[in-house]
């Protein structure tokens, strides 16, 4: 029998050293799963693996030693329940993401929804090599966004309203950047040492600091054979769309610009931080 294991392994059944064995990878959004998708692949893997899966490095989950034969069987089983095949290869790979706002005290925005929106839009995109986005609810960075092709923390923009001040300092010992100062009487916010992570916000006892919702992304970062941090290329914007405009973005370029096997990372470093900045500058400004 002719085997398409290129097709197999695109379709995320990875070949183990064991012949004829697979290591059958799921996918699994922001780290996300129900309680009866989890009981499908607890049984999934009894009848089909060997009765245990193991959690990877970007919170997805896999079935070890799923047999040649049940390829068709375990993929319809699991679909039955829920659950989907992730992919492997030259593409975008399943979206991580932590608890954001909706369940972290630390978290300034839905790090959840926006990871779904994304792997909606992108999820399985065919590119000159893998891709991963990562989405972080807060500048405790738990997601580590800069590891990611694409990261995504979330922020606050600042403001300060004196009038229900009363200069008490909270605000100044909480922020860890020694962008507050207090004065006379007056509170002063040094912007260009602010990382907009809004601590000032949750500390203050009166509301004086205001903060709306953000978003901060870098590009380009890789943790693998070559490490590399992201970089940002706009300052923190409170438009989601514009998220996924830089994102829609960054992921043309690379198809128009990266080679087969090349990271994005190394596609920016030889084609140029600057097109890429136009680029992005041009997709925001539409």
């Amino acid at each position: 029998m002719d085997v398409d294991y290129k097709a197999l392994k695109n379709g995320g059944f990875m070949r183990q050293k064991q012949k004829d064995r697979f290591s059958l990878r799921l996918k699994v959004v922001g780290g996300n799963l129900t309680a009866k998708q989890l009981m499908v692949i607890a049984t999934a893997a009894e009848n089909y693996g060997a009765g245990h899966v193991h959690l990877t490095s970007r919170q997805g989950v896999e079935i070890p030693f799923v047999k040649l034969e049940d390829v068709e069987n375990v993929k319809a089983f699991l679909a039955s329940g829920g659950v989907s095949t992730g992919v492997c290869g030259a593409r975008v790979r399943t979206v991580t993401a932590c608890q954001g706002s909706d369940i972290c005290p630390s978290g300034c925005v839905d790090a959840l929804s926006l990871a779904q929106d994304i792997s909606q839009r992108y999820f399985g995109r065919t590119l000159p090599h893998k891709f991963k986005f990562g989405v972080t609810g807060c500048l405790n960075n738990c997601l580590k966004a800069e590891e990611n092709d694409l990261g995504v923390k979330g922020g606050y923009l600042i403001d300060w309203d004196s009038s229900d001040c009363f200069f008490c300092g909270v605000c100044v010992k909480a922020c860890r950047v020694g962008a507050l100062s207090r004065g006379q009487r007056q509170i002063y916010l040094d912007r260009q040492k602010c990382v907009n992570c809004g601590r000032c916000v949750k500390a203050c006892p009166t509301n004086s600091w205001r903060g709306r919702p953000g978003y901060l992304v870098s590009f380009g970062g890789s943790f693998g054979n070559r490490i590399a941090q992201g970089r940002p290329i706009f300052a923190i914007t409170e438009d989601r769309e514009a998220v996924l405009k830089a994102a829609d973005a960054a992921l043309d370029f690379f198809t128009a610009h990266g080679q087969a096997g090349e990271r994005f990372r190394t596609t920016i470093d030889r084609v140029g931080w600057e097109p890429l900045t136009k680029a992005v500058e041009a997709a925001l400004a539409n």
